[in-house]
């Protein structure tokens, strides 16, 4: 009698649960309220692509000649620089230390010159012939071009130095504005840094460069109309302008973090330009969604 009692319950146990069940699958769980909805197509047929933002003529990223110390740091962000501008500079103690003892080099080259220059004039200056040998006026005047020629190499090293230290004080390579400082005056920076010390940008003129899935590339049109959203702003958009197709196709850097992106994908690269909106402001390095319109209906 127990065990038939409790095979009943074990039975009512699991017809209460795939009843459960039955019932569970049968409703299925009501969307979300999202509260950003994806970029809508304006067009009928249009390629998708995604964009980043960025000075007109690129964003520059300054380099450096070599790995050094930052001794000092002439511009901040937002800065208006002119080309030629110094925006930091790197440790050169080494490079004066060097620089005082070629000077010393050259200052004593100078008197070897003289003090042989002056022998020289002593043996010609001699109106006897017979009280000098050529043999050792020739071998003066070797020696005179020598000390020459030794002059001219410890003057070389001085200039070759002094270029080594102009060069440790980065300048602006165009006019812009200072779009991004990663360095302090004391840090470290090497040749192999992951981030440039500075970004240089026109940011008075920007333009978005679109990088078009290769599958598609031929799709696209330089007439076409297009028109970009913000990422995660499906409310406002912008007419894009064409400006030109870089004719290389690269692999895709800038990867937006969709599951369907494969790391190995390359892209055609179209640059656009646009006016500024007035009620929304875009940023250099900003990411956008972008439409093209498929005229040829591909």
């Amino acid at each position: 009698m127990l065990t038939k009692k409790i095979s009943f319950y074990v039975g009512m146990l699991g017809l209460f649960v795939g009843t459960f069940f039955l019932y569970y699958i049968s409703h299925p769980t009501p969307p979300g309220n999202y509260k950003t909805l994806p970029p809508v197509n304006p067009y009928p047929k249009a390629i998708a692509a995604s964009g980043i933002v960025e000075a007109a003529n690129e964003n520059i990223s300054i380099g450096v000649p070599t790995g050094a110390l930052v001794s000092n740091l002439y511009v901040k962000v937002w800065d208006r620089v002119k080309a030629g501008q110094p925006l930091f500079s790197l440790d050169d103690r080494d490079l004066q230390a060097q620089l005082q003892i070629q000077k010393a080099n050259v200052a004593i080259a100078e008197s070897q010159l003289a003090r042989l220059k002056d022998q020289l004039e002593r043996l010609k200056s001699v109106k006897d012939p017979r009280s000098v040998s050529q043999e050792d006026l020739k071998t003066k005047i070797h020696d005179v071009t020598i000390a020459e020629a030794q002059l001219k190499a410890a003057e070389a090293q001085v200039q070759n130095t002094q270029a080594l230290i102009d060069r440790l004080t980065i300048r602006a390579p165009k006019d812009g504005i200072i779009m991004q400082s990663n360095i302090r005056p004391g840090e470290y920076i090497s040749l192999n840094a992951e981030s440039a010390p500075m970004m240089l940008g026109d940011l008075d003129h920007l333009q978005i460069r679109v990088n078009v899935d290769e599958e598609n590339a031929y799709k696209v049109d330089g007439k076409a109309a297009a028109v970009a959203y913000p990422k995660n702003n499906a409310t406002f958009s912008f007419p894009l302008h064409f400006i030109r197709i870089e004719p290389y196709v690269i692999p895709k850097r800038s990867l937006t973090g969709s599951s369907a992106e494969r790391v190995d994908t390359r892209v055609l690269q179209v640059i656009y330009t646009f006016e500024q909106p007035k009620d929304f402001k875009l940023y250099a390095g900003q990411q956008v969604d972008v439409f093209i319109d498929d005229v040829k209906g591909h």
